[in-house]
């Protein structure tokens, strides 16, 4: 059985880092093309990295070749900040690229809600005359996949993850690399510790 090392790992996560940036696919789909373009239709096992191993690639790569991704980070935490502000009665936590603080050019604001009719988002959406598209994501439990809602807002890519108020009980838990959401107190403190 062919395994791989932590050489094989680093090359996908930094194929799959330059794929995100590049052209914005979202993790699954850099990392299934990274694995194809060093290995062809097999990988070896062990070769796929997680999603915080491409995270430090991601940045690694941004901090090297994109000058404009401290503004961006800022910029898109300053949308978030807005946006929760308006959204406040839904439980807002932002996560992905504004609060990991690792945004690439077509990275989204990404903001889970938590309440217990995820309809009334799309009731507040429409009442402010906003367009949207409604998708689905994967759940951040792993479990079936929650409804998402896409639309623009003062020119921010902006995605929706709408879960039921009982999953914040696990949604603040710590992993290995910290919190992976937070709310608004939270992201202002982020966004101090960079001044």
């Amino acid at each position: 059985m062919n395994f791989a090392g932590e050489h094989d790992r680093q090359e996908v996560a930094a194929i799959a880092a330059r794929l995100i940036a590049d052209t914005g696919l979202d993790y699954r789909s850099a990392k299934a093309r990274a694995v194809r373009e060093l290995f062809g239709s097999r990988a070896p096992r062990g070769a796929i990295p997680d999603n915080d191993e491409v995270d430090e690639a991601l940045r690694e790569h941004l901090e090297l070749f994109d000058d404009e991704h401290p503004a961006r980070v800022q910029r898109l935490r300053r949308v978030a900040l807005d946006l929760m502000d308006k959204l406040e009665q839904f439980r807002p936590f932002v996560t992905g690229a504004a609060w990991k603080g690792i945004a690439a050019e077509h990275a989204p604001v990404h903001l889970q809600l938590f309440h217990d009719n995820p309809k009334e988002v799309e009731y507040w959406l429409l009442d402010r005359k906003i367009t949207f598209d409604v998708d689905t994501i994967e759940n951040f439990h792993g479990r079936d996949d929650i409804e998402a809602l896409m639309f623009d807002w003062q020119g921010e890519a902006v995605l929706l993850s709408l879960y039921d108020y009982d999953d914040l009980r696990g949604a603040l838990k710590s992993g290995p690399r910290g919190a992976q959401r937070g709310d608004r107190d939270a992201l202002k403190a982020r966004m101090q510790e960079q001044r």
